[in-house]
C-alpha cells in the first residue's frame, strides 16, 4: 500500500510536470465543489469566521469571499504535486516576487531573519519557489505521526530543498539558532489559534484568541529581522511572493520580557490581519481561530 501510493504521487507529479499552471490549479476544481457546494464541510465555521471579521459584510459577500477561499484551497493542493518539477524556467513563466530587495537588506545583516506568515495563497510552492531564487528557507511546523506517510508528504513539499524544523521537537530551539547562523530564512506561519503553554491571549480582528510566541520569543534573544512574506495569487494568474520591509518592533520592547512577548506578537496579529484585508477571498476560512483561550 505504501508503495503504491509513492508511485501514485510520482505519477501525479510527473503529468503535473506537463501541463500549464493554470490547468492544474483548475483540476483541484471538483474538490472545492464537493467541499463547499455539495458536502457544505466547515461551512458554518466560515460564517462565523466571517462575521467576527467583517461584520459589515452582506450575506451574499461572506458566502463569495467563503466559497472562493475554499477552492483556492483546492487549488493549492492540485499545485502541490507540481513542487518536484519546478525550476528556473517554471519560476519566470509563473512567479512574480515583489519586495526581494527587503530580503537582501536583511540578508545583508549577516543574522539570519525570520518570516511572518500565514496560511494565505500557496504556501509550499512559494517555499520553494523562494529557495529556487537563491534563499534558503527553514519551515517551522507540525510533523505526522505516520513516519511512512510523514516521510512521502515532506519529500515532496521540500523537493527543491526547502527544510523543515519540527514545532515541538526536543532540538527546536537549537535547529532554529543553526538555521540563523546559516543566514536562512524561518518561517513563522501564525494564523492559527495556539492555546496553552505554546500561546498567549492575543487578539485577532479585535476578538481575543490565542497565538503562538515562540516567534516573538527567538526575535526578542536573537534581534534577527523579522519579515512579513506572503503569497497570494495575482489577477494576472501569477504566484506572487511578497517581501514586505523588516518590521519596526522597537516600540514593542520594554523593561518586562513577558511584556515584550506579548506586544510582539500582538504586532504579529497586527500585521497578518492586514494581510488578511488586502486578500480575504485567499485566507483559510475553514480554520477555528478563535477558540476560548
Amino acid at each position: 500500500m505504501k508503495l503504491l501510493i509513492k508511485w501514485i504521487v510520482k505519477l501525479i507529479s510527473f503529468f503535473s510536470s506537463l501541463m500549464p499552471r493554470q490547468w492544474i490549479r483548475r483540476c483541484g476544481a471538483p474538490l472545492g465543489f464537493l467541499w463547499f457546494d455539495l458536502l457544505g464541510f466547515r461551512k458554518k465555521i466560515i460564517f462565523n469566521n466571517l462575521q467576527i471579521a467583517f461584520p459589515d459584510w452582506s450575506e451574499q459577500k461572506k458566502h463569495q469571499v467563503g466559497r472562493e477561499s475554499v477552492y483556492q484551497m483546492a487549488y493549492s493542493f492540485a499545485e502541490f504535486f507540481t513542487i518536484p518539477s519546478m525550476n528556473a524556467q517554471w519560476l519566470a513563466e509563473n512567479a512574480v516576487f515583489e519586495g526581494w530587495e527587503n530580503l537582501e537588506k536583511a540578508r545583508a545583516q549577516g543574522k539570519g531573519m525570520f518570516f511572518l506568515s500565514l496560511h494565505l495563497g500557496n504556501g509550499d510552492v512559494a517555499t520553494n519557489a523562494i529557495v529556487l531564487n537563491g534563499q534558503p528557507i527553514y519551515v517551522i511546523t507540525k510533523r505526522f505521526k505516520t513516519q511512512w506517510f510523514d516521510n512521502l508528504w515532506f519529500s515532496v513539499r521540500g523537493a527543491q530543498g526547502v527544510q523543515y524544523i519540527d514545532a515541538h521537537g526536543p532540538s527546536n530551539a537549537f535547529d532554529i539558532l543553526k538555521a540563523l547562523k546559516k543566514n536562512a530564512g524561518l518561517v513563522f506561519v501564525l494564523d492559527q489559534f495556539m492555546g496553552k503553554p505554546f500561546g498567549i491571549e492575543t487578539t485577532f480582528f479585535g476578538k481575543r484568541t490565542g497565538t503562538a510566541y515562540g516567534l516573538a520569543l527567538f526575535h526578542q534573544k536573537t534581534k534577527a529581522p523579522v519579515l512579513p512574506v506572503y503569497t497570494y495569487e495575482g489577477t494576472d494568474k501569477k504566484l506572487h511572493v511578497v517581501f514586505e520591509p523588516a518590521m519596526d518592533t522597537q516600540h514593542s520592547l520594554v523593561e518586562d520580557k513577558d511584556q515584550t512577548i506579548l506586544n510582539l506578537t500582538q504586532s504579529f496579529n497586527n500585521k497578518i490581519e492586514e494581510i488578511v484585508r488586502k486578500h480575504p477571498e485567499q485566507w483559510m476560512w475553514v480554520h477555528r481561530r478563535w477558540k476560548d483561550f
